[in-house]
């Protein structure tokens, strides 16, 4: 069956979640997930997929091995598109509506190495500040884990220390759940927005590539 937008029931269900984050609630309301939140959400990248490629459906479960919040369920349910490890598309649906992002969440510290190498480099730097300043412009916010302070050894005066600030850094866009969000219009967005994440997807694998380290 093709994706025909995500349905009330979907936020409804985290917002319920959201107030009681438990065992309990889970399973009472696992016909909701399935039926209202997963369905949707494998009919949406099922639907993008012939041109971004497969998609990873993230699971409910929290990790809570080392996390002071022992909450056991992600109050959001995500899908990501890899280009490289950790680079790529990103859609989010939870209580607050949808999340649509491109770039990299987290990087480990030989991908900072390398984006820190390719934005100080004008050839490789001054493409991804124009990439940047075109999302900005197309209404897009420019997020990531930044340092409040320069890296060490780069120049107070450094033409990109803004971007050089950035530990890891992705485009995105938030959608309250309007009516739209509840009508096959929802892929006609997504589509609209991961392919204005392209150039910066597009860059950070080129110059950043996935991490040499193993992740867990």
């Amino acid at each position: 069956m093709g994706f025909t937008g995500f349905p009330d029931e979907a936020f409804i269900f985290f917002e319920g979640l959201e107030a009681d984050n438990s065992k309990a609630y889970f399973t009472r309301h696992k016909h909701l997930y399935e039926d209202a939140v997963r369905a949707p959400m494998l009919a949406l990248t099922d639907a993008l997929g012939p041109e971004f490629g497969a998609a990873q459906l993230f699971r409910p479960y929290r990790d809570v091995r080392f996390a002071k919040d022992k909450s056991p369920y992600k109050t959001h349910q995500g899908a990501f598109i890899d280009t490289q490890p950790g680079i790529g598309l990103y859609v989010e649906v939870s209580a607050a509506g949808l999340f649509l992002a491109g770039g990299i969440y987290t990087q480990a510290a030989d991908q900072v190495a390398r984006y820190r190498e390719a934005v100080s480099a004008d050839l490789s730097g001054k493409p991804l500040t124009r990439i940047v300043a075109d999302l900005r412009a197309r209404g897009y916010e420019i997020r990531g884990d930044r340092l409040k302070t320069r890296p060490r050894g780069v120049p107070e005066d450094h033409p990109r220390l803004d971007l050089l600030r950035h530990r890891s850094i992705y485009a995105g866009v938030r959608a309250e759940p309007e009516p739209w969000v509840h009508t096959p219009e929802v892929e006609s967005r997504v589509r609209v927005a991961w392919r204005e994440f392209a150039p910066l997807v597009e860059w950070l694998s080129t110059h950043v590539r996935g991490s040499e380290l193993p992740r867990r």
